[in-house]
């Protein structure tokens, strides 16, 4: 998806074919059941058919039981590309985005690559209050009130709904969220986008949403080798040797494997590498390492 904050990176370092030769790309939809972008099978039984299909017509089969109560596909998974400062946003919590029409979204980033300067921009400064940051709206200096982080390539930070945040220049990053599209922009750096016009912001809606005791938090720390826990989604991070095969953690139900180093095999004997998302049904047989590998394995904890 062109973005004023992308640039070309998805063709770069994982080979992907843009649409077009000029624009910024900043975002590819890897794991979509959105009614503007679905994943497509692109091989075996289910070859041609969507990810909503899927969801829809053989959601018992394929994904496992527990999940009777979810219309879509409960994740969006992406791969974003930042060459510039992505707007400073907030997702709507649960409680608060029906009262704006919107859908709640927390989500998690893992860097996948990073610039050695690159900065993530996640909550507030010590000592600003609600009514510092409606000031530094009107006078256009939000990004003095917000919090820097340095980040570095393999490091992970979770992001509730309600935690301002931006990505800046220099990254690449996998991100796996709640399958939502609701974003409250609140400051986009006194810039134009792509068509020359400012982008339209929601400071109303974003003030509303975002949670002001969030103050100067850091990176993540992992837990063993989970990254992120909570009820919409688990994340671990798994070194895997070469040789060895990389299962669903629970066979009754699917998983989804990223790779982030190394290369793995399925049993059909189709390879993946950096950058490439596998969605693994109920009861498929294990991948293996063909080569030492690290990947991210993501579950929905069961009710």
């Amino acid at each position: 998806m062109e973005r004023v904050w992308g640039g070309r990176e998805l063709e770069s370092v994982y080979g992907r074919k843009l649409p077009k030769s000029e624009p910024p790309y900043g975002e590819s939809w890897e794991m979509t059941d959105r009614p503007e972008e679905q994943s497509v099978v692109t091989d075996g039984p289910y070859k041609g058919m969507t990810l909503g299909q899927l969801w829809q017509e053989k959601r018992n089969e394929l994904f496992g039981p527990g999940f009777e109560n979810s219309e879509r596909f409960p994740l969006l998974i992406k791969i974003l590309d930042a060459r510039d400062d992505l707007s400073i946003q907030v997702h709507p919590p649960t409680d608060i985005a029906p009262t704006l029409n919107g859908e709640p979204k927390t989500e998690m980033w893992y860097i996948a690559d990073a610039n050695d300067d690159a900065q993530l921009y996640v909550g507030l400064k010590q000592g600003v209050s609600r009514e510092d940051f409606q000031q530094a709206i009107n006078d256009g200096t939000v990004d003095q009130v917000v919090h820097a982080i340095d980040a570095k390539a393999g490091d992970s930070i979770f992001i509730p709904s309600g935690r301002l945040h931006a990505i800046g220049a220099g990254f690449l990053i996998y991100e796996i969220q709640q399958n939502s599209d609701t974003t409250y922009r609140v400051f986009d750096w006194n810039r134009v986008g792509l068509d020359g016009v400012p982008r339209e912001l929601h400071v109303e809606e974003s003030m509303r949403c975002i949670d002001f005791d969030d103050i100067e938090p850091g990176m993540d720390t992992p837990d063993g080798n989970t990254l992120a826990n909570c009820e919409f989604f688990h994340v671990e991070q798994l070194e895997v040797q070469q040789g060895c095969s990389i299962g669903n953690p629970d066979p009754e139900r699917f998983s989804i494997v990223t790779v982030v180093k190394g290369q793995i095999t399925s049993t059909d004997g189709r390879t993946y590498q950096a950058g490439d998302f596998l969605l693994q049904p109920q009861g498929a047989a294990p991948l293996t390492a063909s080569t030492d590998a690290s990947i991210l394995q993501t579950t929905i904890p069961q009710s």
